[in-house]
């Protein structure tokens, strides 16, 4: 029985072919909104927390605060000194901590020229903590040693002929802020344009470059044991409130660490993603209107169908049936034809940024999850709206829906 309501649903549904991909265009415009563009969002998280994968979940960095443009310490009003290194490794729970020194510059090969961030690898023993910790390894070449002087390392996008028309290999020589350097060694690819697009100099050797102005950029601080590292954030800026004689709220300093950005930036993602779905439910809204009025039209067209039914022994439910499949059919199809949509556009315009803006960092992921669950919501969204139209039909008497035609023939 259920499967002859089905067969007769699509029957009825296909002899008004027009009207039924009319009344579904509002719900495949809304689902295909919602697949696309929260499948670019999810997408562009993903992108964006894999950048931060090289980091432990047990590392702090601290930097001063109020810098705007270049490197973290350039231009704020009280900079970070070099010295608080071996007071904050002092503070309970820190396993270690070392000063980052980050400078812009100007990097010369093939008569090009590009403009970028140089970084400073610790010397001692911190070197050895820091390149396990980012897990550095070379594709050619070696890592630095403590005596290398006018040597550097050059991360894996350097390998690519896209930046100075030629690829840079160990071996090769570069200019530096117009100071000649050896390329020793270039870095393995770790999808991660922070990496990738490093340039790695000795401490000494940076400073030496930049000169040695008693402050530092950032300090990189490992914590003993990451279930504590939310204590061990509390003591470094309590320490560091007193040491630079600021208030609570008044700090010139920043403690953070990979997970709090990336806590932000999901708080940001699902700000859009609200939006997104604000906007998408009006046009599901009107698509469930429509799948409404084509039903309403149809129990009025099919009065003496109705009738016809119901003299032959039709009871109310079967009826109720009949025209409940058919309007949950048009969500469910136009909830298809929306997820179809939605995933060619999420790929398609994240290929596009890529290949428009050359990063890698717009990306689109359309989870299984959410296929599903907006495929089950059009489905109910049509049996929703489809309700008061099949239980008006339900409802219709024989003798009355048979007069109900005959009237509106004559």
């Amino acid at each position: 029985m259920i499967s002859d309501n089905f067969k007769l649903a699509f029957k009825n549904l296909s002899q008004r072919r027009l009207r039924s991909w009319l009344t579904m265009i509002g719900i495949f415009i809304g689902i295909a909104s919602v697949v696309s563009l929260i499948g670019l969002g999810q997408g562009l998280r993903i992108a964006i927390t894999s950048q931060f994968d090289f980091l432990g979940t047990d590392i702090l960095s601290v930097q001063a605060s109020g810098n705007t443009f270049g490197p973290p310490s350039s231009s704020v009003p009280n900079a970070l000194s070099d010295d608080l290194v071996d007071k904050i490794e002092k503070i309970n729970g820190v396993e270690a901590s070392y000063n980052r020194y980050i400078a812009s510059g100007k990097l010369e090969f093939n008569d090009k020229q590009v403009i970028g961030l140089a970084a400073s690898i610790p010397m001692g023993e911190d070197r050895k903590l820091f390149e396990k910790m980012l897990n550095l390894k070379t594709q050619s070449g070696r890592m630095l040693k403590q005596e290398d002087n006018k040597r550097l390392v050059l991360g894996s996008s350097f390998s690519d002929d896209s930046i100075f028309g030629k690829s840079v290999n160990a071996g090769d020589k570069v200019l530096l802020n117009d100071v000649k350097f050896e390329v020793i060694g270039v870095l393995e690819k770790k999808g991660n344009f922070m990496i990738d697009g490093s340039v790695l100099l000795n401490e000494n050797t940076l400073l030496d470059l930049t000169g040695d102005d008693g402050t530092t950029d950032i300090i990189a601080v490992k914590v003993k044991d990451e279930k504590n590292i939310d204590k061990v954030k509390f003591d470094i800026e309590k320490f560091l409130r007193k040491e630079r004689d600021v208030k609570i709220g008044e700090e010139d300093f920043a403690v953070t660490s990979p997970q709090a950005m990336l806590e932000a930036l999901d708080s940001v993602l699902i700000g859009v993603n609200i939006f997104v779905f604000i906007i998408a439910a009006i046009s599901l809204l009107v698509g469930g209107i429509g799948i409404m009025n084509t039903m309403y039209t149809a129990v009025l067209e099919r009065t003496n169908e109705i009738g016809i039914m119901k003299a032959i022994g039709a009871t109310n439910s079967s009826i109720f049936l009949l025209f409940f499949i058919e309007s949950g059919f048009l969500g469910l199809v136009g909830g298809i034809i929306g997820i179809l949509l939605g995933v060619l556009l999420a790929y398609g315009m994240s290929a596009i940024g890529r290949i428009a803006l050359g990063s890698d960092l717009i990306q689109a992921s359309v989870p299984m999850s959410l296929i599903i669950g907006s495929l089950c919501f059009s489905f109910i969204l049509g049996t929703f709206f489809g309700v008061i139209p099949a239980y008006q039909a339900s409802k219709l008497q024989p003798v009355e829906a048979l007069r109900k035609k005959w009237i509106l023939k004559k």
